[in-house]
């Protein structure tokens, strides 16, 4: 199978985290328009992960740009306490609040649109258990405290099993038979949230992220590390699927609008799949290295089909040669780093 190709392009520069926010939060007159049939506030719930705070900032802004007095409330924990103080800045309401104890749903403000960000997916072999009540627990109690809302899910492709890599990707009505307990898990969160959609007539889309792409973590960003390091790059898994994260938020904001019930899933990705060998080659060319690879390319990968997402929510903005030329750009000169890795070549659903 061939990946989608690696352009040849000037692009422009990315090598703070100032200019990384900007250019994720910064709204798209699509985004503008639809904020206009957004009722207030919208509520994000798991809004302080990896792609919570700048999803945020970005449908505030919209919300401002559209000249509407939304408010935006991002519900989490906050652990990481200077991502709350960043969305304050920002104009977004924070509430602390962990989701896994029931009273914590009797202080949520009331709301007509809701994004639900919760996951759980490192640690799950050493702890499946937690694992099963975020991605259950949690989207129970949520469903029952928003039955009138509008939803917009993010998922996962990791519902998905690995697939041929010339069939064009899962598309959305594959059977859901994946491998390992966090894939499994996911699968048990959309069948929840679609228990309660059928019951409640609640309106839902699920966005089966694969891969999104933030400087600071992403496919992108662990194949970089290891060409930068030189480190070998494991092509057993010889293609995958990712999305520039500021695309991705945008498309679940506006996936409020294709809501329906039972719930409408939609992959979230890049348009085709990216070559291992060719991501890890474009990016060795822009830092200078020589990938050093190893390993014998399987006949299957976790691919998702974007047909539907293209009709729906339409294509990606972000080139895959920009991603390249800012991750390697952002690895190069040290920026920071979550130290997350993605763990996309992992084919026994360990994670």
């Amino acid at each position: 199978m061939k990946g989608v190709g690696i352009m040849k392009m000037r692009t422009s520069h990315m090598n703070t985290e100032e200019l990384l926010l900007e250019r994720m939060t910064t709204p798209t007159a699509g985004l503008i328009d639809h904020m206009s049939t957004v009722e207030s506030p919208l509520v994000l719930l798991g809004a302080g992960g990896k792609m919570g705070p700048s999803l945020a900032v970005l449908a505030k802004r919209a919300a401002v740009e559209a000249k509407r007095d939304i408010e935006v409330i991002a519900v989490s924990r906050f652990t990481d306490t200077g991502a709350a103080r960043w969305l304050q800045t920002q104009g977004v309401r924070t509430v602390s609040a962990d989701l896994l104890n029931h009273e914590a749903y009797r202080s949520l403000p009331e709301a007509l649109n809701v994004v639900y960000l919760v996951g759980l997916k490192f640690g799950t072999s050493a702890d499946p258990s937690a694992t099963w009540a975020a991605n259950t627990v949690i989207p129970t109690w949520a469903a029952t405290r928003y039955p009138r809302a509008k939803w917009s899910i993010l998922s996962t492709g990791n519902v998905y099993p690995l697939v041929d890599v010339h069939s064009g990707g899962a598309r959305e009505n594959h059977p859901l038979t994946p491998i390992g307990e966090y894939a499994n898990a996911a699968v048990a969160r959309e069948r929840v949230f679609e228990f309660f959609s059928r019951r409640h007539g609640t309106p839902m889309t699920f966005l089966r992220l694969s891969y999104a792409i933030d400087l600071r973590y992403g496919v992108l960003v662990d194949l970089a590390l290891k060409v930068w390091r030189g480190e070998s790059v494991e092509v057993g898994t010889p293609f995958f699927n990712c999305i520039w994260q500021g695309d991705a938020n945008e498309m679940v904001i506006r996936s409020l609008a294709h809501a329906t019930s039972p719930p409408l899933p939609v992959n979230l990705t890049g348009e085709a799949p990216v070559s291992v060998r060719e991501a890890a080659l474009a990016l060795g060319k822009r830092m200078g290295r020589e990938p050093v690879f190893v390993g014998q390319e399987a006949q299957t990968a976790l691919l998702s089909n974007t047909e539907l997402m293209r009709e729906t929510l339409g294509s990606p903005s972000t080139s895959l040669e920009s991603m390249i030329q800012w991750v390697a750009e952002w690895v190069m000169t040290g920026g920071r780093l979550y130290n997350r890795p993605t763990h996309f070549e992992v084919r026994d659903g360990k994670y």
